[in-house]
């Protein structure tokens, strides 16, 4: 039974949670019933930190029966804080990504937890991993031992370098693999030192290729009756992502540069600063740059030989950017997109996070769920960002404290009786 109370947060160092004193949040699609469109999918989910849980999240809110395995001191991300929240050691960056989830701790070290694992494969249709190549092997949970436990299951191993190679055996962390895939080297101010995005978004990435491969691998068993393995890695899906940059260095031998927010084939198309901030104006055709100059009253660009298409811009781009800077800057952000709101061509404000879910569109389109939770009362998150004509996507259940429902699972998932229950935790096989 869970009781909620007020919501309280824990203060530590400089580090504050308060709620955003304007913020207006929709009614929350907020459902304990797995009813989405993959609500007959249980995954078996032994990932951490951000990659793997990013993919189980997805699959979860669309309302797969996902059953998070912690060791018995949790998954790391549970302390990557400040802030946490008061009454327990969970951080909110745990938070973020393991909603939609069910808690069992299991040493899968010790022979009674290798069973539990084997008991659970069994009746999963998915398992996510992100040990180190082999690691699971070693102790008899990898994909040999459990693909003959059970040969319908789809095993989808995420890792840092995948399974074969040199680096194979290396860990890996989304800013290492946005270093060595290339983010980095085109990430910065122009001329600058490389720099780190602001959020994991390699990670991100790779857990949506991920849960993209799942989905795939579950159509192909609905036609064959076979499962199959998976491999991810940060690595790959960071180059493949490099798109526009990796393929012209491949064809061109041209290596890719900084920009800061401007863009290397197009101009204007960066962020300009106003009055109170900054600006971002995207201009993909002649017709759009038109518009754009009519727009902030310098027509006669239109017509300058130096900037008469998109290529002579590129060749002098300093010059135009100038010109545009010193007419932007008279401004504030709303005052230009209030001007550029009927505009052809994309554009709007840079903006905090108090900014984004300020904005009229964020409040309108719902994407903040608010719903309960065990130590923190009542708690806060993005939802799920697609949605579907048929089929719940949507935040049914808060992420789990550890081990929240060990004996949930053993007991009406496996049909465990007590005493085997109790015997396995007092061996601390489970916790």
């Amino acid at each position: 039974m869970m009781t909620f109370g007020r919501v309280i947060f824990k203060c530590v160092q400089s580090y504050k949670c308060v709620l955003a004193p304007k913020l207006c949040i929709l009614p929350a699609r907020y459902s304990t019933k797995c009813d989405g469109l993959l609500s007959d999918i249980n995954v078996l989910d032994l990932t951490r930190v951000v990659a793997g849980p990013f993919c189980t999240m997805v699959l979860g809110d669309l309302g797969a029966n996902v059953i998070k395995v912690e060791s018995l001191d949790g998954d790391e991300a549970r302390k990557w804080g400040p802030p946490f929240i008061e009454g327990s050691t969970d951080s909110y960056y745990y938070l973020t990504i393991n909603r939609n989830k069910k808690s069992i701790c299991i040493d899968i070290k010790s022979l009674e937890g290798k069973q539990v694992i084997y008991d659970l494969a069994r009746k999963c249709d998915v398992l996510v991993e992100n040990f180190l190549p082999g690691k699971l092997d070693q102790h008899e949970v990898g994909y040999d031992k459990l693909s003959k436990i059970n040969p319908k299951l789809i095993y989808c191993a995420i890792t840092g370098f995948g399974p074969v190679g040199p680096y194979s055996k290396k860990p890996g962390y989304d800013v290492i693999a946005s270093a060595m895939g290339g983010l980095l080297s085109v990430t910065g101010e122009r001329n600058g030192n490389p720099v780190k995005a602001g959020v994991a978004i390699t990670d991100v990435t790779t857990g949506l290729h991920a849960f993209g491969a799942i989905m795939t691998a579950i159509y192909h068993r609905n036609k064959t009756g076979r499962g199959q393995k998976i491999d991810c890695n940060l690595l790959s899906t960071q180059i493949s992502s490099m798109i526009n940059i990796a393929n012209i260095y491949l064809n061109c031998g041209i290596e890719g540069q900084r920009w800061g927010t401007a863009h290397a084939n197009l101009v204007p198309y960066q962020a300009f600063k106003t009055k109170d901030g900054f600006f971002v104006i995207g201009t993909g055709s002649n017709a759009q740059f038109a518009d754009f100059c009519k727009l902030i009253h310098k027509e006669e660009l239109i017509s300058d030989e130096r900037f008469k298409d998109n290529a002579a811009r590129v060749k002098n781009r300093d010059e135009i950017i100038r010109i545009i800077s010193e007419v932007i800057e008279t401004k504030t952000k709303k005052e230009w997109f209030e001007i550029f709101k009927n505009a052809s061509f994309p554009n709007g404000p840079v903006n905090n996070m108090e900014d984004v879910f300020n904005d009229e569109h964020v409040k309108a389109i719902g994407l903040v769920k608010e719903l309960p939770h065990k130590h923190a009362g009542t708690i806060k998150m993005v939802g799920p960002p697609t949605v579907y004509s048929e089929g719940g996507n949507m935040v049914r259940t808060a992420p789990p404290i550890l081990g929240e429902h060990t004996r949930d699972i053993l007991s009406n998932f496996l049909g465990y009786h007590n005493a085997k229950i109790d015997e396995l935790i007092s061996k601390k096989a489970v916790k």
